[in-house]
């Protein structure tokens, strides 16, 4: 051993190490913080990490973050694979008088809505063979215009159907994390929304949301975005 390293080892003490990383932790949690709460969108994970130090933990900076903001006014909420401060669920009362009025969705709607955030990526004839009705094209505007649903891209079957999925404003506004969230067989029947006796072949589907395009699917063309209009509006 050399004389350098045994002098490393002398010298070594475990409660100025530890202290060491107490002071990085804070520093990293105070990061994060200034960068959500700054962000007038959920952040991404990819985001925080490029700005934080390299070599920052950055799973157990978010699961500390969120223990510190556990049981205070707003939270720190997962959201996907993105995270933002919201309000705490037992204070949302206090923000009524703010709150948008938001229509109700029709039956129709739900239904649909229903079927794309356990089915996506899902074209609209695949929704009409699980509904078992025909599906107009304003019930999918609708749920476009309320921001869930997103076109993802083109089913690489004739005629090139558009597939539909959900989108982080949909996880959002019902308090998931991530589409595994989603009630199973069990919560559903449990709630009365699935009948205690079903077919025997019957199962659910797993959600998933992976944001990268499937096998058979190809992605949307410029023509199709500026057809749909999904452009992003041009800054002044």
């Amino acid at each position: 051993m050399t004389e350098q390293r045994e002098a490393q080892i002398l010298d070594f003490n475990p409660a100025v190490a530890k202290e060491a990383i107490d002071v990085e932790l804070r520093e990293n949690l105070r990061m994060v913080e200034a960068i959500v709460f700054a962000s007038r969108e959920p952040v991404s994970e990819k985001t925080l990490i490029d700005r934080l130090p390299e070599g920052s933990d950055l799973k157990t900076i978010l699961e500390e973050l969120k223990q510190v903001y556990s049981g205070r006014g707003v939270n720190l909420v997962q959201i996907g694979a993105n995270w933002a401060f919201r309000t705490a669920d037992d204070l949302g009362f206090l923000l009524q008088r703010e709150a948008v009025e938001v229509k109700r969705l029709s039956r129709a709607a739900l239904e649909v809505m229903a079927i794309i955030a356990y089915h996506q990526p899902v074209t609209r004839a695949e929704i009409e063979e699980v509904r078992g009705v025909s599906t107009s094209k304003g019930t999918l505007d609708v749920l476009m215009e309320t921001g869930w649903v997103r076109m993802r891209g083109r089913r690489r079957t004739p005629g090139r159907p558009i597939t539909y999925g959900t989108n982080d404003e949909f996880l959002a506004h019902f308090g998931l994390a991530e589409l595994a969230d989603l009630p199973g067989l069990d919560e559903l029947k449990g709630a009365g929304l699935l009948q205690s006796q079903l077919p025997a072949n019957f199962s659910m589907p797993l959600p998933n949301d992976d944001e990268e395009l499937a096998e058979d699917e190809d992605p949307l063309s410029f023509e199709d975005i500026e057809e749909f209009g999904l452009l992003p509006p041009v800054a002044e």
